[in-house]
């Protein structure tokens, strides 16, 4: 038997053979490496953040939303205040900040149709629309829940009373369904009064009439499902079985991720002018006032508009020499007294009705 030994021959070989394949598969590593590196380093988005297709950065807006804030800003400044007794100097404070309530709500559904841009499949309609409210559409809402009417859809060119106008109607064409949004800049001032429910009857109403009023005017749209959200600026606690949805879930509706992110930057960013320009205008209204000397907290006008808003003449009583009390037109107060003893005569021979006049031309 012959044994190899390292220092034979055949021993070197298989040495030289071995280090020449570690050398090539170091640098075959090595090169690996090289063009791993080279490469763009693509994180993919964690799977808990990606629940949609289609995805939507602030910095993909950035420009548009910026627009669509400072033309809103613009039409908040150039109101006309109207003078205000009671508000005064503050007028334009005031004047500024319901401005704001309208300017909010269109920001907002200028916002989401272009955020929706980022999804292929949907489709906005926004151009005020108004949607027939069908008598029997009414009747039906009115009467019945809203799970059992599913299946029923009406005719849009049946008697109709009056139209509803969505801030939004966005179809998703892949899904074959629609939603109606009506977008409040917050729900806190509904509170508890039956405004809510009016708008939500008006929306449930229309959605059963959408289906055909798409397809009849809108190049045969055509849709099987129709939602109605009333989406709530505030983000405040939701209620969907209420229909009511917070601004924060708006991805949901337009499955698009990112699009609730954008929306609260914008409504930040649009925070962040408005209270420039209101502490501007209060700054403004506060500099028209000054302190009276030897008080605390009392202001004096400066100004002769802020005098000219009082007006009415006041009634002034004065005491005569002789003790009995008269206005300053010389009425005697004494002659009420005297009125009270007459005998009022009841349910009057005549009586007139018609548009308020003075005394009815009496």
């Amino acid at each position: 038997m012959t044994r190899l030994h390292s220092s034979s021959p055949v021993g070197e070989v298989l040495r030289a053979a071995v280090a020449a394949s570690s050398s090539g598969h170091a640098i075959d590593g090595v090169m690996a490496r090289r063009h791993f590196a080279a490469q763009p380093v693509v994180r993919p988005e964690p799977p808990v953040l990606r629940r949609h297709a289609n995805i939507v950065r602030y910095s993909e807006v950035d420009a548009d939303f910026d627009l669509l804030i400072e033309k809103a800003v613009a039409a908040i400044a150039d109101g006309e205040p109207v003078e205000d007794e009671i508000l005064g100097h503050y007028v334009n404070v005031a004047s500024l900040v319901r401005a704001v309530s309208f300017r909010e709500g269109k920001l907002l559904e200028q916002a989401i149709e272009r955020l929706s841009r980022a999804n292929p499949d949907l489709v906005v309609l926004m151009q005020s629309i108004k949607l027939p409210l069908v008598k029997a559409a009414i009747e039906a809402v009115a009467g019945n829940d809203w799970r059992h009417l599913e299946e029923v859809r009406l005719d849009c060119e049946a008697p109709a009373k009056g139209g509803y106008t969505p801030d939004l109607i966005i179809v998703n064409r892949a899904r074959h369904s629609a939603f109606i949004l009506d977008l409040k800049r917050s729900l806190a001032s509904y509170g508890d009064t039956s405004r809510l429910e009016e708008l939500k009857l008006k929306m449930m109403a229309s959605a059963m009439v959408l289906p055909d009023w798409l397809y009849k005017t809108q190049k045969r749209l055509m849709v099987d499902t129709v939602g109605v959200a009333i989406v709530d600026g505030a983000s405040r606690p939701s209620d969907h079985a209420a229909g009511v949805w917070a601004l924060s879930e708006i991805d949901d509706l337009l499955e698009i991720d990112g699009a609730a992110a954008c929306m609260a930057e914008l409504r930040q960013r649009f925070g962040q002018r408005v209270q420039q320009l209101l502490e501007a205008e209060a700054r403004r209204a506060l500099g028209m006032l000054t302190p009276v000397a030897g008080s605390v907290g009392t202001f004096s006008p400066l100004s002769a508009p802020f005098g000219a808003l009082r007006g009415g003449r006041r009634v002034i009583p004065r005491c005569e020499p002789d003790g009995e009390t008269f206005d300053s037109d010389g009425f005697d107060a004494s002659d009420d007294e005297a009125d009270e003893d007459d005998e009022t005569s009841w349910p009057p021979q005549r009586i007139r009705v018609g548009f308020a006049r003075r005394l009815l031309d009496a």
